[in-house]
């Protein structure tokens, strides 16, 4: 991530959007169940809020210095961090009882690779289990923020037919302003 864009996604700021608006509208009706997995936390702001779930929680990080950073901050939490490819996932099938990916698929470098990310995270779930999210739609601040960095927006119109394809049902996208939604269940 270029400068700019990690001080963002780390700022106070950010984190009270995090905590007040989009986290909870992301999980609103979602269970996650009691084994979670997190793709993509960068910094950490969601882990946090996700460490107050009464659950076992695994955080898979691509970026290793972010996924050090990461594992020293949140050192004799419980949080498992792991470094790894969501396109690759390093877990066994039906690991998890949900997966949630928040404001990181957009980081993913290609459509192929974001179509691997959600067969990845169908194979590590369990029967029944839920795959939710967040991520902004493409626009002009959201490229300009992410100028430099590795940026494929996620069309949230194609998104549900996506997820069918890598084998989910009851798939839901919903947009609100700058954002979207999704929510997908393992069969």
């Amino acid at each position: 991530m270029n400068w700019f864009h990690r001080q963002v996604c780390r700022s106070d700021r950010w984190r009270r959007r995090i905590n007040t608006e989009l986290l909870p509208w992301a999980l609103k009706g979602v269970e996650l169940g009691d084994d979670l997995l997190e793709l993509g936390p960068g910094p950490g702001i969601t882990t946090d809020l996700l460490r107050r779930r009464r659950c076992r929680l695994t955080v898979l990080e691509v970026d290793g210095s972010v996924a050090d950073a990461l594992r020293h901050r949140l050192n004799w939490t419980g949080v498992r961090v792991v470094d790894g490819d969501g396109a690759a996932m390093p877990f066994p099938d039906r690991s998890f009882s949900g997966v949630v990916a928040f404001t990181m698929l957009h980081h993913v470098s290609t459509e192929e690779l974001q179509d691997r990310l959600f067969s990845e995270a169908m194979r590590v779930l369990r029967c029944q289990g839920i795959f939710a999210g967040f991520d902004g739609i493409d626009s002009f601040p959201f490229r300009l923020v992410h100028w430099g960095d590795r940026y494929t927006p996620v069309d949230p119109n194609s998104l549900a037919k996506r997820l069918r394809a890598a084998g989910f049902m009851d798939v839901a996208v919903e947009r609100a302003g700058g954002r979207f939604r999704f929510r997908a269940r393992r069969p």
